[in-house]
């Protein structure tokens, strides 16, 4: 099966701007590829990733692929789907998050041997692109009438405004598939189905340069289904925060409990995204058994982002936590701690073991007896927890169904 029939096949194609040139190019041809991303965080949650996974079959198929990073769109925050603006992040926040996002792809993409991917940023460009320039060159092909009547600007304008900074954005990604055309011959932009509107300004763009020089520029755009929960809210997080795909910022228990809270309805898309598993046996596995079914999906995707050493560890975790009867110290997942004083918070350390997600929440928790240890309730957020007790390891319980034992290391 060629990459167009595997993109058909697996419900990953959503909407395309020309569908027979892009089945002719990916038949006959080859084609250079990119989807942006803003770094507005230090690493990507599993939500971000949906585009990854698909450039990762390209990347397969022999097809060049370019990340676009934005250090100069972020400055600005995509108003897609907002409702406030978005904070602007300093130089040296976009930086950080850069490095941390350059990491998180890498689990998707080989960036050296045969054929690598590249990582580009349009802070390269735009730095130095005087004003009155950029809008004679791109400006001047946008109507702001046309603008303003597409969705992801409806929402920003609906609670109260849309800042003129924010509607720059459309501008700046349509010029970065204009530059990226120029520079390396990329034809197709791929994104998720909230960034179609953007995408379309950048072909429009092409199309009306390739009127006024004489050019034949293919430019043409795509983007995947979004994988929303049933509620209507984009995949990626979950009571206990987001997914996140840095190691370091989640356990391989709690990613793999994240993946098999997969609401139902969106098993199916996890699996075309993130395995091979033919799409046949895929549906007629959740036809028979969608418990099952979510096992072997929280397994797959642990062991495609983490390594099966994580994927088997955080299995046999969720069986002996789930499978017995009693929780207790022998089948709970484990954080290791080091401690050098005698003492130390109990925010301070279930924060550290990545328990909560904030001391905030850890407030919230016992405010609310959600947070016990040992079987006893924590009722003063001032307490502290001697390094003797850890030695032997504390037995932490959030909520209902959620375990970690803490221990020194």
């Amino acid at each position: 099966m060629n990459l167009f029939e595997t993109l058909k096949e697996r419900n990953l194609l959503y909407q395309t701007t020309d569908e027979e040139t892009l089945k002719n190019l990916l038949n006959n041809g080859k084609v250079t590829i990119y989807s942006g991303t803003d770094p507005t965080a230090d690493s990507l949650h599993i939500g971000h990733c949906v585009p990854c996974t698909i450039l990762r079959r390209f990347q397969q198929a022999g097809h060049k692929v370019i990340i676009l990073v934005g250090g100069a769109t972020a400055a600005i925050g995509d108003p897609t789907g907002k409702t406030d603006m978005r904070p602007m992040l300093t130089k040296q926040q976009l930086e950080q998050n850069i490095a941390g996002i350059k990491r998180a792809y890498s689990k998707f993409l080989r960036f050296d041997g045969d054929n690598p991917a590249i990582i580009v940023n349009n802070a390269d460009w735009f730095n130095g692109y005087d004003y009155v320039s950029f809008m004679r060159d791109v400006g001047v092909h946008f109507n702001v009438n046309k603008m303003i009547t597409n969705e992801i600007y409806a929402k920003r304008i609906a609670e109260g405004g849309l800042t003129f900074f924010e509607m720059g954005y459309m501008l700046m990604q349509a010029y970065d598939f204009l530059y990226l055309n120029k520079k390396y011959g990329c034809n197709l932009q791929w994104g998720g189905a909230d960034q179609w509107g953007n995408i379309v300004a950048g072909c429009e763009l092409g199309r009306k340069m390739n009127f006024i020089d004489g050019q034949n520029r293919v430019m043409i755009g795509a983007t995947n289904p979004l994988l929303l929960t049933p509620e209507g809210k984009k995949m990626g997080k979950t009571e206990k925060g987001a997914i996140w795909i840095d190691n370091d910022k989640i356990s391989a228990y709690d990613f793999y409990q994240g993946v098999y809270q997969t609401p139902d309805a969106c098993v199916e898309m996890m699996f075309a995204l993130f395995t091979d598993i033919p799409m046949n046996e895929v549906r007629a596995m959740i036809k028979s058994d969608i418990v099952a079914s979510k096992k072997r999906l929280a397994y797959e995707i642990t062991k495609f982002i983490r390594g099966e050493q994580d994927a088997i560890t955080a299995q046999s975790m969720s069986n002996n936590l789930f499978n017995s009867q009693t929780i207790n110290k022998d089948n709970a997942p484990t954080f290791e701690l080091e401690l050098t004083q005698d003492k130390i918070g109990v925010l301070d350390l279930v924060l550290a073991a990545k328990f909560v997600s904030s001391k905030g929440e850890a407030r919230r928790l016992i405010e609310q007896n959600g947070l016990s240890m040992d079987g006893v309730l924590i009722t003063d957020p001032q307490s502290e927890i001697s390094k003797a007790s850890l030695s032997h390891g504390i037995l932490f319980k959030k909520g209902k169904k959620n375990y970690l034992l803490i221990k020194l290391k």
